[in-house]
């Protein structure tokens, strides 16, 4: 038999026994002024005048003074068998004064610190909104391919572990079981050599990358940023404090001169080697060596972000930069939202064996660990396998539906877009203008009308460096139907589009 709830806890009430008032008016004048406030809203459950004459400290018989008189004064109700609880008609009585107030015209705002006013001028949106399963929206996994009776049948099975183990704090670097797990799926599937002891455990990437800036950066220090490039970590190294460095990017990836001519001695330097955000460019094995060079003469550090290196279809995934670090300047960071879904909340850095002290460290002083919970469910899901069929199994379907996308927009998009980026990789395409009449704003604001989800390719460039127009579209999300509908609904934009700058 399930127990009822025992009534809300009220260990706030305070009584001062040198007061000439009784205890009894004390607290019937706490609670009074909780109801009427709206901190106790009508419908709640208070507890037993037994419950609270042992929580406060009182007699029971004060107790019960108390409840009758608030019930003699409409504020509470008794249930008979139930308990007593906030009347219904209280919140009616509440007096105007107490509620409904609006600040005066003149209330001055919240003052920020220094640091985070500045950075938050500078801060741009990270996902479009609504963020959610449709044509075009990026960087979602397909939820319908997830094996969820897996991951429910793995979780119940935690569950049923020792409670010392599922109730108890997490470890601030991470579960070990996982971290050991990671290590393991890296060495196999992305030619990464660590130990489990360099890998640290993060609420998603975007917490690695702000433990990352603030662990190695002081306010103005220089930092390399691919130009366009992802919005999230360009927010979190700027809220450290960074000197952003735009480094404009082509089909080579991060161009490393440019970068060595705006400021050759770099503190950090962020790429996405394996598939670039949001162009979907490849480092070239040139480039990676100029830049592995370049971070090893100035002494600086290199955060490797390999937010979807894992899903290529015609092959196997490229090489990872650091499978290539030999100076030990690369930080990896992976992340688990795209792998297997974002509510998960998981991702991970790779410190390099210089830095593993520090990092624990700051780790032990500082974070509280991510649930063990699910740190504990994922361990099981790497180590059982079903981590790596569950990649197989997505790889396959990303592929049918990047075909599936590119068959439709050769038959609708021609003429209206020119597609980039590989559609052997990734979770998006790239596609740029092909007529002057159409602006992004225009053309994004008239998606969302449409029912689609599109991003500018303006919105990821923050420097000097030209970028055409053009949308990101994703095409992972949904299946391969409904994201040909969307490439009519695109088409049609477009057209009206240019149709309306035309005359």
């Amino acid at each position: 038999m399930v127990k009822r709830s025992s009534g809300e806890l009220l260990f706030g009430l305070r009584i001062d026994r040198s007061l000439p008032a009784s205890i009894t008016l004390q607290v019937c004048a706490a609670l009074r002024g909780l109801i009427l406030a709206g901190d106790l809203a009508p419908g709640r459950r208070l507890p037993s005048s037994r419950s609270l004459a042992r929580d406060l400290d009182i007699s029971r018989t004060t107790a019960v003074a108390v409840y009758d008189r608030l019930l003699s004064e409409g504020l509470i109700e008794a249930r008979t068998g139930s308990g007593s609880y906030v009347s219904a008609q209280a919140g009616a009585r509440l007096p105007q004064g107490i509620i409904g107030v609006e600040p005066p015209p003149e209330a001055r705002t919240a003052r920020l610190s220094t640091a985070i006013d500045t950075a938050s001028q500078r801060f741009h949106q990270r996902l479009p909104h609504p963020h959610q399963p449709r044509a075009f929206v990026t960087g979602l996994p397909d939820f319908d391919s997830f094996p969820l009776a897996i991951w429910a049948r793995l979780t119940a099975s935690h569950w049923r572990s020792s409670r010392n183990r599922i109730l108890g704090y997490a470890e601030p670097e991470g579960d070990p079981e996982l971290r050991r797990a990671i290590a393991d799926h890296l060495r196999a599937n992305r030619g990464i050599a660590c130990e489990a002891e360099q890998i640290f455990i993060t609420a998603g990437a975007q917490q690695a990358f702000d433990v990352i800036g603030r662990v190695l950066l002081n306010p103005g220090d220089p930092v390399w940023f691919e130009n366009p490039g992802a919005i999230g970590a360009r927010n979190s190294l700027i809220a450290c404090g960074a000197d952003m460095i735009p480094v404009p990017v082509d089909d080579e990836g991060l161009d490393v001169a440019a970068g060595l001519a705006r400021a050759p001695a770099f503190r950090l330097a962020f790429v996405t080697p394996s598939h670039q955000h949001p162009t979907g460019a490849e480092m070239s094995l040139a480039r990676r060596a100029a830049l592995l060079r370049a971070a090893y003469d100035c002494d600086g550090w290199i955060i490797e972000d390999d937010y979807d290196g894992e899903f290529r279809y015609d092959g196997r995934p490229l090489p990872t930069l650091k499978s290539a670090d030999r100076a030990d300047r690369v930080i990896y960071v992976g992340t688990f939202s795209k792998n297997l879904f974002p509510a998960l909340r998981l991702g991970f850095y790779i410190a390099p064996p210089p830095l593993v002290d520090v990092f624990s460290h700051v780790s032990r002083a500082f974070l509280q660990g991510v649930s063990p919970d699910s740190q504990a469910v994922l361990a099981r899901f790497i180590a059982e396998g079903h981590f790596a069929t569950h990649l197989r199994r997505m790889r396959e379907i990303y592929a049918a539906r990047h075909m599936a996308f590119a068959e439709a927009a050769a038959t609708r998009l021609d003429g209206l877009m020119e597609l980039r980026a590989s559609p052997a990789a990734g979770f998006h395409r790239i596609g740029t203008f092909r007529h002057p009449a159409l602006s992004e704003p225009a053309v994004v604001s008239a998606c969302e009308t449409a029912g689609l989800i599109v991003s500018g390719l303006d919105r990821f460039r923050f420097g000097p460096d030209p970028c055409p127009a053009g949308l990101v579209l994703g095409v992972t999300a949904v299946p391969p139907r409904t994201i040909q509908r969307g490439v009519g609904v695109l088409a049609s934009v477009l057209e009206a589009q240019i149709a309306a700058e035309t005359g």
